[in-house]
């Protein structure tokens, strides 16, 4: 669960943002929780863990978005994400608080601890803004689960922040889905690792649906002419990227 250390950081990075809100938005915030594995026993046990303790846990509770990733390659491999809505900062709390007295996900936590290893390597939990920009994440089944991109994009200061998000919301978005990339989710890192950041989430049919579509991206002559014109004015404004792909889980509500 997430301490005070890390709300403390994060109620600090959230005072820096200078965000309007339409009075229509549900979900403002989302915390992304990775759990690093490693082979053996521990990808099967958190799979478990989550599909029949703390998802059926924190359904009861809680109505927001829910997404269940499963690394296919990136950073770290094997590893598990778990990306969770809220309405408001003050939420993630009080859903958290519910959830440590809950009686079922105390259970399925115990279950989760005993074996011959520790059920997980590492949990690291980041809190996001959602942008003004950014849609609703709906419960979507598919037939088949979706590959998951998910892009974090690190700026060197806050102002190339803005700048970067002034890009995604104006021509970036529309050249975007003039080639068939279409995010779910467009947010500001709050709290965790990469300050600042724009951290953004998309979904593909497969694989090969991706790589047609990013050779399509960089080849747009509007996307050509957008990014030398963000150059000229604001300079580099991606200090770092990091790329990783996820295949959502079988039991995700968002598949």
């Amino acid at each position: 669960m997430m301490n005070r250390r890390v709300f403390g950081g994060a109620l600090a990075g959230l005072a820096a943002t200078r965000t309007v809100w339409s009075a229509d938005r549900q979900t403002r915030f989302y915390t992304l929780e990775a759990f690093q594995l490693r082979q053996g026993t521990q990808p099967g046990r958190i799979h478990d863990w989550l599909k029949t303790g703390l998802l059926p846990s924190l359904s009861k509770i809680h109505a927001g978005p829910k997404i269940v990733l499963d690394a296919v390659f990136g950073p770290h491999t094997p590893q598990i994400v778990l990306i969770t809505g809220y309405s408001s900062f003050e939420e993630i709390w009080t859903v958290r608080t519910k959830i440590a007295a809950d009686a079922e996900a105390n259970k399925a936590y115990e279950k989760l601890e005993h074996g011959s290893e520790p059920p997980f390597e590492t949990q690291n939990v980041s809190v996001l803004e959602a942008t003004p920009y950014s849609p609703e994440i709906v419960p979507a089944k598919h037939d088949k689960p979706r590959y998951f991109e998910l892009r974090v994009y690190h700026s060197p200061t806050r102002s190339q922040l803005q700048a970067l998000h002034q890009r995604f919301a104006g021509p970036e978005s529309k050249i975007f889905h003039h080639v068939g990339i279409f995010p779910i989710l467009y947010s500001s890192g709050v709290a965790g690792q990469n300050l600042p950041n724009l951290t953004y989430l998309i979904p593909f049919d497969s694989l090969a649906a991706r790589e047609k579509a990013w050779d399509a991206f960089s080849a747009d002559p509007d996307w050509v002419k957008t990014r030398q014109e963000s150059i000229d004015q604001h300079g580099q404004i991606v200090a770092v990227s990091e790329i990783s792909i996820y295949r959502a889980a079988p039991y995700s509500p968002v598949s």
